[in-house]
């Protein structure tokens, strides 16, 4: 085949990656996460300000992309309160450490920025909106820098809390199960039945071999692919081990 004639091909293909494609979600849902993220925000907002006597926008905007995650996402692994405020605390302390001993700005971005998402990995606490609050840290101005590490308990991980409560209410009372994941105790889900029994740690290590996601219907259906390939491998080994036995 001549490679010239598929390149419009697969520029059309690639083109068509960006075309957005519709969400998956209720209107029930997209209300809920309009509706939280609305009374979260206000009542963060209000309690910084009867606390600390003031609102100053770098307190509360790094916040407003937690909200989302927090009612738009809660089942996300990126939205659990762990991730909230483990991440943002984690990110402060690395902000306020690097922007103390890095003088040149836009260098102790980038090390900030590299520092929290490694830590926030190690730590089981990815959070997005933590790159913001690192970076306030860093280029927040005067007020942020005469804080200190004090930046990091108000306003941050006051916030953090305050809104980690709030999401942990709210998305209960809405019907939710937040925080998402099952405890060790409670009935996980039963094996998904195709040709041979996709379990829980076939589905763990699929998902090991690619990126982190919030998955869609299609990233899904490749990963259930992938674990199934791992299943039928598995049966496969252990068919000559009970002969051997």
């Amino acid at each position: 085949m001549n490679r010239s004639s598929t390149l419009p091909a697969q520029l059309r293909l690639f083109l068509g990656r960006f075309w957005p494609h519709p969400l998956a979600v209720a209107r029930k849902q997209m209300l809920l996460a309009s509706l939280g993220a609305g009374i979260g925000l206000a009542i963060t907002s209000l309690f910084s300000h009867w606390l600390l006597g003031e609102v100053n926008l770098w307190f509360v905007a790094p916040m407003g992309a937690s909200a989302v995650l927090l009612f738009g996402v809660p089942n996300s692994p990126l939205a659990q309160p762990w991730s909230v405020v483990g991440g943002n605390v984690l990110c402060a302390l690395v902000g306020v450490t690097v922007g103390q001993w890095i003088a040149m700005p836009a260098l102790a971005c980038g090390v900030a920025a590299a520092l929290a998402i490694v830590l926030m990995f190690k730590l089981r606490c990815l959070h997005p909106p933590g790159g913001a609050v690192a970076l306030t840290a860093v280029i927040g101005g005067p007020a942020i820098h005469q804080l200190g590490y004090g930046y990091v308990l108000t306003p941050i991980l006051l916030n953090s809390l305050s809104l980690a409560l709030l999401a942990i209410v709210f998305n209960n009372l809405a019907g939710r199960r937040y925080p998402h994941p099952l405890a060790a105790s409670e009935a996980k889900p039963a094996p998904v039945v195709v040709n041979v029994s996709i379990t829980r740690a076939d589905l763990h290590e699929a998902l090991l071999a690619g990126e982190l996601l919030d998955i869609d219907e299609d990233d899904l259906q490749e990963v259930l692919q992938h674990a199934e390939q791992i299943a039928r491998r598995r049966q496969q080994q252990s068919g000559p081990e009970r002969r051997a036995a």
